[in-house]
Protein backbone atom coordinates (compact mmCIF):
# COMPACT_ATOMS: atom_id res chain seq x y z
CA UNK A 1 0.00 0.00 0.00
CA UNK A 2 1.36 3.45 -0.95
CA UNK A 3 1.40 6.18 1.65
CA UNK A 4 -0.13 9.44 0.35
CA UNK A 5 2.37 12.29 -0.06
CA UNK A 6 1.49 15.86 0.83
CA UNK A 7 3.83 18.46 -0.70
CA UNK A 8 4.02 21.68 1.35
CA UNK A 9 5.80 25.02 1.08
CA UNK A 10 8.44 25.10 3.81
CA UNK A 11 11.91 24.00 4.84
CA UNK A 12 12.74 20.86 6.82
CA UNK A 13 15.84 20.45 8.97
CA UNK A 14 17.04 18.12 11.67
CA UNK A 15 18.94 19.43 14.70
CA UNK A 16 20.35 16.61 16.80
CA UNK A 17 17.42 14.20 16.83
CA UNK A 18 14.72 16.87 16.48
CA UNK A 19 13.00 17.29 13.12
CA UNK A 20 11.65 20.77 12.35
CA UNK A 21 9.38 22.05 9.60
CA UNK A 22 9.96 25.78 9.13
CA UNK A 23 6.74 27.20 7.73
CA UNK A 24 5.33 30.57 6.70
CA UNK A 25 4.81 32.79 3.67
CA UNK A 26 7.43 33.43 0.98
CA UNK A 27 10.08 35.97 1.95
CA UNK A 28 9.75 35.34 5.70
CA UNK A 29 13.29 33.94 6.01
CA UNK A 30 12.71 30.19 6.24
CA UNK A 31 15.83 29.26 4.25
CA UNK A 32 18.02 31.77 6.08
CA UNK A 33 16.74 30.49 9.44
CA UNK A 34 17.44 26.90 8.37
CA UNK A 35 21.00 27.70 7.26
CA UNK A 36 21.63 29.69 10.43
CA UNK A 37 20.36 26.92 12.72
CA UNK A 38 22.20 24.12 10.89
CA UNK A 39 25.46 26.13 10.90
CA UNK A 40 25.22 27.14 14.55
CA UNK A 41 24.30 23.68 15.83
CA UNK A 42 27.15 22.17 13.77
CA UNK A 43 29.58 24.76 15.23
CA UNK A 44 28.40 23.67 18.70
CA UNK A 45 29.56 20.15 17.85
CA UNK A 46 26.12 18.58 17.35
CA UNK A 47 24.55 16.91 14.33
CA UNK A 48 22.45 19.15 12.07
CA UNK A 49 21.36 18.86 8.44
CA UNK A 50 18.99 20.14 5.80
CA UNK A 51 16.29 17.77 4.57
CA UNK A 52 14.49 20.01 2.06
CA UNK A 53 14.17 23.69 1.18
CA UNK A 54 11.15 25.44 -0.34
CA UNK A 55 9.10 22.28 -0.97
CA UNK A 56 8.81 19.36 1.44
CA UNK A 57 7.13 16.01 0.85
CA UNK A 58 5.30 14.84 3.98
CA UNK A 59 3.98 11.35 4.65
CA UNK A 60 2.34 9.81 7.69
CA UNK A 61 4.24 6.64 8.60
CA UNK A 62 3.50 4.60 11.73
CA UNK A 63 1.72 7.62 13.18
CA UNK A 64 4.67 9.99 12.65
CA UNK A 65 5.09 12.74 10.08
CA UNK A 66 8.14 12.09 7.88
CA UNK A 67 9.73 14.83 5.75
CA UNK A 68 11.58 14.15 2.51
CA UNK A 69 12.88 16.31 -0.31
CA UNK A 70 11.46 16.18 -3.84
CA UNK A 71 14.19 14.71 -6.09
CA UNK A 72 14.43 17.80 -8.35
CA UNK A 73 15.62 20.07 -5.50
CA UNK A 74 17.58 17.61 -3.32
CA UNK A 75 20.71 19.19 -1.85
CA UNK A 76 19.73 22.74 -2.84
CA UNK A 77 18.82 25.77 -0.72
CA UNK A 78 18.24 29.41 -1.57
CA UNK A 79 20.47 32.15 -0.21
CA UNK A 80 18.14 35.09 -0.86
CA UNK A 81 19.79 37.70 -3.04
CA UNK A 82 22.64 35.38 -4.02
CA UNK A 83 20.99 32.36 -5.60
CA UNK A 84 20.69 28.62 -5.11
CA UNK A 85 23.59 26.78 -3.43
CA UNK A 86 24.38 23.13 -2.84
CA UNK A 87 24.54 21.83 0.73
CA UNK A 88 24.78 18.46 2.41
CA UNK A 89 21.45 16.89 3.29
CA UNK A 90 19.89 13.86 4.88
CA UNK A 91 17.24 11.95 2.95
CA UNK A 92 14.47 12.14 5.57
CA UNK A 93 13.56 13.00 9.14
CA UNK A 94 10.67 12.50 11.50
CA UNK A 95 9.12 15.90 12.23
CA UNK A 96 8.61 16.83 15.87
CA UNK A 97 7.70 20.52 15.57
CA UNK A 98 6.61 23.16 13.10
CA UNK A 99 8.41 26.48 13.48
CA UNK A 100 6.96 29.82 12.36
CA UNK A 101 9.64 32.56 12.19
CA UNK A 102 8.33 35.88 13.51
CA UNK A 103 9.89 39.32 13.12
CA UNK A 104 9.62 42.38 15.34
CA UNK A 105 7.41 44.11 16.18
CA UNK A 106 5.86 41.03 17.72
CA UNK A 107 2.19 41.74 17.41
CA UNK A 108 0.55 40.06 19.14
CA UNK A 109 3.31 39.83 21.72
CA UNK A 110 2.21 36.31 22.70
CA UNK A 111 0.85 33.71 20.28
CA UNK A 112 -2.93 33.32 20.22
CA UNK A 113 -4.32 30.15 21.80
CA UNK A 114 -5.61 28.83 18.46
CA UNK A 115 -2.07 28.88 17.03
CA UNK A 116 -0.78 26.03 19.19
CA UNK A 117 -0.98 23.37 16.48
CA UNK A 118 -0.52 23.09 12.72
CA UNK A 119 -2.49 20.42 10.87
CA UNK A 120 -0.28 18.29 8.57
CA UNK A 121 -1.88 14.88 8.18
CA UNK A 122 -2.11 14.86 11.96
CA UNK A 123 -1.36 17.55 14.50
CA UNK A 124 2.16 18.92 14.55
CA UNK A 125 2.98 21.29 17.43
CA UNK A 126 3.71 24.84 16.24
CA UNK A 127 6.20 27.19 17.89
CA UNK A 128 6.67 30.85 16.95
CA UNK A 129 10.41 31.61 16.81
CA UNK A 130 11.63 35.22 17.03
CA UNK A 131 14.29 35.84 14.40
CA UNK A 132 15.07 39.49 15.15
CA UNK A 133 16.98 40.80 18.12
CA UNK A 134 20.03 39.88 20.16
CA UNK A 135 19.05 36.27 20.96
CA UNK A 136 20.28 33.68 18.47
CA UNK A 137 17.51 31.62 16.87
CA UNK A 138 19.10 28.43 18.24
CA UNK A 139 19.15 29.78 21.81
CA UNK A 140 15.53 30.90 21.45
CA UNK A 141 14.59 27.50 20.02
CA UNK A 142 16.31 25.65 22.88
CA UNK A 143 14.36 27.72 25.42
CA UNK A 144 11.04 27.29 23.58
CA UNK A 145 11.46 23.52 23.16
CA UNK A 146 12.48 23.06 26.81
CA UNK A 147 9.45 25.06 27.94
CA UNK A 148 7.06 23.21 25.61
CA UNK A 149 8.36 19.82 26.71
CA UNK A 150 8.09 20.85 30.36
CA UNK A 151 4.47 21.97 29.91
CA UNK A 152 3.66 18.76 28.06
CA UNK A 153 4.97 16.68 30.95
CA UNK A 154 3.36 18.96 33.57
CA UNK A 155 -0.14 19.77 32.25
CA UNK A 156 -1.16 21.35 35.54
CA UNK A 157 1.07 24.36 34.82
CA UNK A 158 -0.68 24.97 31.46
CA UNK A 159 -3.18 27.23 33.22
CA UNK A 160 -0.39 29.27 34.81
CA UNK A 161 1.40 30.05 31.54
Amino acid sequence: MNTPVCNVHGTAIVLGTTGLLITGPSGLGKSALALSCVSEVTRRGRFAALVADDRVDLTLEHGRIVARCPAAIRGLIEVRGSGIVEVGTVSACVLDWAIMPVKAPFNPRLPPKEELRLEVGRNLPLLRLPIDGPLSPVDALIALLASARYRKNRPEIESMV
